[in-house]
């Protein structure tokens, strides 16, 4: 006898709320109905998955990896129920989609428009996230899809491409790499910059593009948005980088800031990042966002 998909809502539920009573009322079931269900699960697996304590609930060894499974197994029910759904409709119902922060305020705003006006019946559910949350949202089932950058290494999951964007330089007016002309290799200081917080991929693009160590110590600078970072560098606080996407949308459009491209390291490309549509490997939904890919392609 196999778990049914209903007792590994229960678990997984159970876990989220950490109560039998939070996670039945998010099931819409009673708690008697709940806990006989996860008791009938335990039954099955030949072990207990949850260790009951009073005002507490928390899983069992056997209980987490269930959990870990049920999410997987979810997430794949949810992408067969919405294929069906929309067969020989592609890009209509619900999508969820993630985007990471310093792409969504430069990319949506010319994107969306001409995708809803190709795909009408779409109803487009976008969340702003770091890569690495979007990615285990992914993985867990709770989108279809996300706009990241690359590099950015994640197993199991697939892309495909939006478009390049450049990796700029950005420095107060009266800095002396504001001069005009591209910034030579060598002339960037990891003491002189200013960089998005941990855990923004451009902060680590940059960082590897110019073969630089990131700013150490307690007095370092740092920005939680790229709005912000300019912000920063038109007070005179440091040098730091943009996207050329952010650029283009008028981002630094301030008489205190001057961008500047820079010269690549030995005769290498041009820095950039790579935006692309990723999704969790063997999807249903690989192929909508293979066309979302294509419907916000940019040059």
């Amino acid at each position: 006898m196999l778990p049914t998909l209903r007792q590994l809502q229960y678990l997984k539920l159970l876990a989220e709320h950490a109560s039998f009573s939070r996670a039945a009322e998010a099931a819409h079931v009673s708690q008697p109905a709940l806990s006989a269900g996860v008791q009938e699960l335990e039954k099955i697996l030949g072990a207990p998955v949850v260790e009951r304590t009073r005002g507490n609930v928390q899983l069992t060894a056997v209980g987490a990896e269930a959990v870990k499974r049920a999410h997987d197994v979810l997430a794949r029910t949810e992408d067969l129920v919405e294929a069906a759904r929309n067969a020989g409709k592609p890009l209509s119902g619900r999508f969820r989609l993630g985007v990471i922060p310093t792409v969504a305020p430069f990319l949506l705003p010319t994107a969306l428009p001409d995708l809803k006006a190709q795909y009408p019946a779409l109803r487009l559910f976008i969340r702003e996230d770091l890569t690495p949350r979007l990615i285990a949202a992914l993985k867990a089932g709770q989108l279809d899809a996300a706009v990241i950058a690359l590099p950015y290494g994640a197993a199991g999951i697939s892309h495909a491409r939006i478009g390049d964007d450049a990796i700029l330089a950005a420095a107060p007016a009266d800095h002396a790499l504001a001069a005009p002309g591209a910034i030579k290799p060598g002339a960037l200081k990891s003491e002189d910059l200013i960089l998005l917080e941990d855990g923004h991929c451009l902060r680590d693009h940059a960082l590897a593009a110019f073969d630089l160590d990131p700013p150490k110590g307690d007095d370092v600078f740092a920005a939680t948005s790229l709005h912000t970072l300019v912000q920063m560098v038109g007070s005179g606080l440091g040098v730091s980088f943009l996207p050329e996407m952010a650029v283009k949308a008028g981002l630094a459009d301030n008489p205190s800031v001057v961008v500047r491209a820079i010269t690549p390291l030995n005769g290498a490309p041009p820095p950039r990042r790579e935006i692309v549509v990723a999704w969790r490997t063997g999807s249903s939904r690989a192929a909508e966002a293979k066309l979302l890919a294509e419907a916000m392609a940019v040059e």
